[in-house]
């Protein structure tokens, strides 16, 4: 017995082996910032491949264009559950072909307008007007759990959701180049996701299993039904007038990219949710939308009125209230209140910023962004100011 005691150090042995165990996680930033560069990346390609590229000699082009994401979405998927463990959920799911008749066809359906819409939309409004617009998304998703009884109707959540409709009404009446259809279809695809989310609700209801399906998996089961759908639309609407000189001019590695982009937004909405939370992500799309305004602007010199800015800027606000609570605002503005006026004397020992400062530095990021925004009104778009800018440089000379 006496011989154990000088082998007690070999008990340190677990301690030395247990880092090297642990598995390497990369911080939630890199998901997050991954999360916006893919979904803004999507969105401008579309814009470009629509309103530029070959697709863009017929507007309703456009159904084909998202029968191709649908179509590459269903091959990648299926590689990916052959390949990967990217899929490994979908063998908690209990798929039967009730539920995929009652539940699956129905939503994806809903899922199939909801993209068609997205993707029309970019032939009649700007970038920043569609993100405008798409600020309402959550007060259609409220009156749709009304409506299918999911929620009870709520006077304080209502009364919160005014600044949202208030906002997306001054934004929509500040547009310069409004344009009925493309509010129309922008309208449409915020009710068919709407409903679609709620109808994963109602119509899943009873089957956890079902219900917990992350973004990829219920690709996995989705994109098949769409594309399918998609088609037949396509050959009735699209194939007509669908001539090769269209592919031709717009290139099949160029398409294939642009479909690689958008299933690579669904890849980074997985890793997001499960290394943050909702809330995160609704916050987070917040500041993605902001920042793809910036950019509309920067490219396509995209006039933004001050109403539009004033609308927009209500619209978060009341997104903001009804995504954290009004009392849970509050107490972050009297945290940062307190941080601020205690910064001076109470700086960090250890080098590290905390969440309060961070928050904080996101929230000067975004006063950055609105600030320009604001000085593209003034300057009837950002291409005018950069050429103004350029000629002053230059003496006068050689302006555009």
């Amino acid at each position: 017995m006496s011989s154990s005691r000088p082998s007690s150090p070999a008990q340190v042995l677990p301690l030395t082996e247990k880092p090297a165990s642990a598995s390497y996680s990369l911080h939630p930033a890199f998901y997050i910032g991954a999360w916006i560069f893919f979904s803004n990346s999507t969105i401008l390609f579309n814009k470009w491949l629509l309103d530029t590229a070959g697709f863009s000699r017929f507007p309703w082009l456009s159904v084909i264009l998202t029968c191709w994401h649908l179509v590459f979405a269903t091959v990648a998927t299926q590689i990916l559950a052959r390949t990967t463990t990217l899929l490994d959920n979908r063998h908690q799911v209990k798929m039967t072909g009730r539920t995929y008749l009652r539940a699956v066809v129905p939503i994806g359906l809903l899922y199939s307008g909801s993209l068609v819409c997205s993707n029309l939309v970019y032939m009649y409004l700007s970038v920043a007007f569609i993100q405008m617009l798409k600020a309402g998304a959550p007060v259609a998703v409220l009156f749709a759990s009304w409506a299918f009884g999911v929620a009870d109707p709520d006077l304080n959540t209502l009364y919160n959701i005014l600044f949202i409709v208030a906002g997306v009404a001054l934004a929509s009446l500040g547009e310069i180049e409004f344009s009925i259809v493309g509010f129309m279809f922008q309208i449409a695809g915020i009710v068919f996701e709407a409903v679609r989310l709620v109808m994963i609700q109602v119509l899943l209801k009873g089957d956890e299993s079902a219900q917990k399906m992350d973004p990829l998996v219920s690709l996995y089961y989705y994109a098949p039904v769409c594309a399918v759908t998609n088609f037949f639309v396509a050959a009735i609407a699209e194939f007509h007038r669908f001539e090769y000189a269209d592919f031709e001019k717009t290139g099949f590695m160029i398409l294939i990219l642009n479909a690689s982009v958008a299933f690579g937004l669904n890849v980074a909405s997985v890793f997001l949710i499960g290394k943050t939370s909702s809330l995160v992500m609704t916050l987070t799309g917040i500041l993605k939308n902001i920042l793809l305004i910036g950019v509309s602007v920067l490219i396509w010199n995209t006039s933004v009125s001050a109403m539009q800015c004033f609308g927009y800027l209500l619209a978060l606000f009341g997104l903001v209230i009804y995504s954290t609570g009004l009392d849970q605002l509050k107490t972050h503005a009297a945290n940062t209140w307190i941080w601020a006026r205690n910064a001076a004397t109470q700086g960090g020992d250890d080098g590290r910023l905390s969440p309060l400062v961070r928050r904080t530095l996101v929230i000067a990021v975004v006063a950055f962004v609105f600030v320009a925004l604001v000085m593209g009104y003034m300057y009837g778009g950002s291409r005018d100011f950069l050429v103004a800018g350029a000629a002053a440089a230059q003496d006068g000379a050689g302006g555009q």
